[in-house]
């Protein structure tokens, strides 16, 4: 297939292979570019849900201790170069283009566009120097493209069902997928509360000589308000940290983060104590339980799986007593949309089903069909825009606009905020 000549238009061109489970293509690359993962240090964050959140907040710690620190996340809200920082910065315009143009010049093999990104974001940290990268991965772990680094430290959120046509369709498939990042004699942390999860992650370390380090076990919390916790690892100790990321599941995020600078100061990476809390409380994070507005109150968030719809509720119900909830929900396809919908909608004075703009996108009507039921109280609207303007049409000062379901619904929705405010 011949690709544009155009380097946007080129990685945009990628989309159509979709998903790949087979890191070779890509570590042949990496050979013939001389191996750019390998200058700096990483660290691997993965996990069902929290993962974005966690290596934002690792990224903020690192900066803030004085560390040159690429982050790598996904997907992107509304442009492709929020997915590679350095610093915060995201990677330059002009930046983006040379890399593309030198990286496509390199390639012998097809990559994914989800591998063509990770090449990317590798030679960038290369290019920028950088002291570590904190890097997301994209699906599962073991065959993820970000796998092919060697981290410092490896982090597993919690685990839930997801993505089970290609990570298995049990929690324990799915945990040996996602440890896949552990490396022989390396160290793990994990929030994983689930037994079948625990015990997966287990075997996996005693195979590779690798350290499991459990939140409630190893590294403990002791939450002071929703977002102040009291903190004590291995051998470090904090009386008050602060998140400013909304929703209670983001302190578990913050303990596993603060987890990791503990691992990465032991292993030679200096981090001051002062840092972890100032780098914490400076983390931003879009697209996360995030109010654009208030009075209605508008809040978008990513959630788009039933453990992160849970979660959801619980910050609303708390954060937002008492209020009326007008949901705008647009889900991907390949989602749990029927569990996602079952655990709101008891919450919701009304849904607005829409459609986000992805290929793999539920389209709303049948939505309604398959998750819902006639006495629902339902709206429909096709277009995100005509969602925003329905659900502000129907929502009080005092009442709460939430829009969720998928984070490319999130990223479209802040876009047309933006530009009608």
């Amino acid at each position: 297939m011949r690709r544009p000549r155009d380097p946007l238009t080129y990685l945009h061109s990628l989309k159509p292979l979709g998903i790949r489970t087979d890191p070779a293509p890509l570590a042949r690359v990496l050979k013939r570019f001389r191996h750019p993962e390998r200058d700096y240090r990483s660290i691997l964050v993965a996990g069902s849900n929290g993962k974005g959140s966690i290596a934002a907040m690792l990224s903020s710690v690192l900066a803030a201790a004085g560390h040159r620190t690429g982050l790598y996340t996904s997907p992107h809200l509304r442009d492709v170069r929020e997915r590679i920082r350095v610093n915060g910065l995201m990677i330059p315009r002009r930046d983006l283009r040379e890399l593309i143009e030198r990286a496509r010049q390199g390639l012998e093999e097809e990559l994914t566009y989800f591998e063509f990104l990770t090449l990317l974001a590798f030679l960038h940290f290369s290019r920028c120097r950088v002291d570590a990268a904190v890097l997301e991965v994209g699906m599962g772990g073991r065959f993820d493209a970000t796998n092919l680094v060697t981290p410092e430290v490896s982090v597993i959120s919690n685990v839930s069902l997801e993505h089970r046509e290609f990570l298995g369709g049990s929690l324990a498939a799915i945990a040996r997928e996602k440890g896949g990042i552990i490396k022989p004699k390396g160290i793990c942390l994990t929030a994983a509360r689930q037994r079948s999860v625990r015990n997966v992650l287990e075997e996996i370390c005693a195979d590779r000589g690798a350290r499991l380090y459990r939140l409630g076990r190893d590294i403990r919390i002791r939450r002071q308000a929703e977002s102040a916790f009291s903190w004590r690892g291995i051998g470090r100790a904090y009386r008050r940290l602060e998140v400013p990321l909304r929703g209670r599941h983001q302190v578990d995020n913050a303990a596993l983060a603060v987890g990791a600078t503990e691992v990465l100061h032991a292993r030679g990476l200096p981090i001051a104590q002062e840092a972890v809390a100032e780098g914490l409380s400076r983390t931003r994070w879009e697209g996360r339980l995030e109010v654009l507005q208030e009075s209605p109150t508008l809040v978008v968030d990513g959630a788009h799986n039933p453990a992160g719809i849970a979660a959801l509720r619980r910050a609303l119900e708390t954060g937002f007593p008492c209020r009326r909830l007008i949901l705008v929900f647009g889900v991907l396809r390949d989602k749990d949309y029927s569990a996602m919908l079952k655990k709101m909608k008891p919450a919701a004075h009304r849904i607005i089903l829409t459609r986000p703009a992805s290929e793999r996108a539920m389209p709303p009507r049948e939505l309604r069909g398959r998750a819902l039921t006639d006495s629902d109280p339902v709206l429909i609207r096709e277009n995100p825009r005509d969602a925003l303007r329905e659900a502000f049409r129907l929502a009080g000062k005092r009442d709460v606009i939430c829009v969720t379901g998928s984070l490319y619904l999130v990223g479209e929705i802040k876009g047309i905020f933006s530009r009608i405010h």
